[in-house]
């Protein structure tokens, strides 16, 4: 499962990687959202504390490996919140050891997909773009030239879902000059370069991981707004939730923030953005993002390659809990990052870690959701 694009850190990426620059943008406001704080004790929610302080223990010790920060919410109260110290990474950038706490930023990687997603929805709320079935080349107009054989009928549904049918290849590392995702950012014109890629598949009828098609919803925001996808989100979404700090990656290929993998925030932040749809687009007493975008977002839209779904730049797991099987939707990032939504047990699961690029840890963020499973009372 290749989440979203990362820079390896090697030689022939020197250039690319320096080419980099983050977007340290602060939100000096104060915060008119109350602080999310431990209200219950895990037994007051159905939890074994002694299970799930063993998971915290095996955490620590590295049987979950170079895991960052653990946060479960369950029955609308923060019941567990605990970092580690562990080995990262900035956006491909080694920062060494860090000990992460509820103040460090960490990569959201393609968790910040997920983020896209609700400025999309945002955006229709507000009426700067139709629906999501207005085509895309409706915000492209100055790229027309590839308004045809058969690109003309996409639209940005096909975005969200990755359903676009274009040519893109990101099963292959992305130190291999053949990653569609690396090929983007060493071109001259990122929007372009997407844009231009033949159709291979009817457009709604194939899941193929596509980072580029990201990079297309972010710059029609861009487009729409005036505002690039990281200043937009903050005005629009991280300012409400009360979320002062975030970075965001410029990437080379737009000179834009790289919408698929540069966000980063707090992870106690990432548990606001998964409190927003888990309370179905509710804050408080607003309602910042329809509760119809909402579960549309989390509905699967098309069948993956392996088990599961996809729906609004948002994955959907299915997992066997006391002999059912539920539907998890996810914000998923490379390197183990994760929100997990479980709205018919009322729990939320945010982690991250710093195991990029590798794809084959058992003791991964699927195992902490199965531990925190066999935990319920």
């Amino acid at each position: 499962m290749r989440n979203f694009m990362v820079l390896i850190i090697i030689s022939l990426f020197s250039l690319v990687l320096g080419c980099r620059q983050p977007s340290n943008e602060t939100l000096s406001v104060p915060s008119t959202v109350q602080e999310i704080e431990s209200t219950a004790t895990l037994e007051e929610v159905g939890l074994n504390e002694a299970k799930i302080w063993e998971l915290v223990d095996s955490s620590r010790s590295g049987f979950y490996p170079n895991r960052h920060s653990l946060l479960i919410y369950k029955d609308h109260q923060l019941v567990l919140e605990e970092y580690f110290a562990g080995k990262d990474e900035n956006w491909g950038n080694d920062i060494g050891v860090v000990q992460h706490n509820d103040t460090v930023l960490h990569d959201m990687r393609s968790v910040s997909k997920s983020v896209v997603s609700a400025c999309i929805g945002l955006a229709i709320a507000q009426g700067k773009i139709k629906n999501v079935d207005q085509p895309i080349f409706d915000f492209f107009e100055d790229y027309k030239q590839f308004n045809n054989e058969g690109r003309e009928q996409l639209t940005i549904k096909h975005l969200l879902t990755m359903t676009s049918g274009l040519d893109w290849n990101e099963e292959v590392p992305y130190d291999n000059p053949e990653n569609s995702e690396m090929q983007m950012i060493d071109s001259d014109d990122g929007i372009g370069f997407v844009l231009s890629r033949q159709l291979t598949t009817q457009p709604g009828t194939e899941w193929k991981y596509n980072g580029g098609t990201t990079e297309l919803l972010a710059e029609i925001i861009r487009r729409v707004s005036g505002k690039n996808v990281h200043g937009f989100a903050k005005e629009h979404l991280f300012e409400p939730l009360g979320i002062e700090r975030s970075e965001w990656t410029v990437s080379p290929a737009t000179n834009t923030p790289s919408a698929a993998s540069g966000l980063r925030l707090t992870s106690k932040d990432m548990l606001k953005f998964g409190i927003l749809y888990h309370d179905q687009g509710r804050w408080g007493e607003k309602q910042i993002l329809p509760k119809e975008w909402i579960i549309d977002s989390f509905q699967s839209s098309i069948e993956r390659p392996r088990r599961g779904g996809y729906g609004y730049q948002f994955w959907v797991f299915t997992y066997a809990v006391g002999g059912q099987e539920l539907s998890i939707p996810a914000a998923v990032g490379n390197g183990d990052q994760r929100i997990f939504f479980d709205q018919k047990n009322d729990l939320l699961v945010v982690t991250t870690a710093g195991n990029y690029n590798k794809w084959n840890i058992e003791n991964n963020a699927g195992a902490i959701l199965d531990e925190i499973y066999q935990s319920f009372h």
